[in-house]
């Protein structure tokens, strides 16, 4: 078995992805873990997660680091902010922003076990609701369905170092189904040129269709 880094505590094992797993023997959503040499590493499903998916597409621009602090928007259950959190360790911290009290019951699990992730349950449109919680971010991470996406990250780049970045994935079916896709991406996009610089474009698929992962660095 051979272990190579690819990015700040992002790694390929064999032909899969993995993070160094911060919490020794935590599992988040059932994902296999790899021992070796005293370290323990957390296998990362493309399939589960958008950011595993781009970095297996090619991503290039990753700016994640140890110490990292990350407003990460639409969190869900956890499954990809967990990963994020072995990536920042326990320098940094993933602020987990969820919309669904269902997911997070789920989230709250997964927070109390990693203690650099904080859940906040709220409305990403109105951010007045943790604007005392967050400090200002290194990182950006949006992952929400929503129809106002763009809208979303203009109003929480607040919270947004300049030069700081996003990753920010469009989800043209929760925009406007009516459209072609690449019309949606576009549009989202022009919406915050006057805001961010676009870095990168990476395409999900196989992983994920009709989403487009896009890198994003504030002016």
């Amino acid at each position: 078995m051979i272990i190579k880094k690819i990015f700040n505590g992002v790694y390929s094992i064999d032909k899969r992805i993995a993070t160094m797993n911060l919490y020794k023997g935590n599992r988040v959503y059932g994902e296999e873990i790899v021992r070796m040499d005293s370290k323990e590493y957390r296998s990362w499903n493309p399939y589960r997660s958008k950011l595993a998916a781009a970095i297996l597409n090619g991503l290039r621009s990753f700016e994640m680091q140890i110490g990292s602090k990350v407003l990460y928007i639409g969190a869900a259950t956890g499954t990809t902010a967990s990963h994020v959190s072995d990536i920042v360790g326990n320098d940094g911290i993933v602020y987990c922003v969820e919309l669904s009290e269902r997911n997070m019951r789920e989230l709250i699990q997964v927070c109390e076990q990693r203690k650099n992730m904080l859940p906040i349950l709220a409305d990403a449109r109105y951010t007045d609701a943790y604007s005392s919680i967050v400090d200002e971010c290194d990182i950006i991470y949006q992952d929400a369905s929503a129809k106002n996406q763009a809208a979303i990250l203009k109003e929480n780049s607040k919270f947004l170092k300049r030069g700081g970045y996003a990753y920010f994935i469009i989800k043209s079916q929760s925009v406007d189904v009516s459209k072609n896709p690449e019309e949606v991406f576009e549009s989202e996009l022009s919406l915050l040129k006057n805001d961010f610089e676009v870095v990168e474009k990476v395409q999900l698929e196989p992983y994920d269709e009709l989403h487009l992962f896009a890198v994003l660095k504030k002016k």
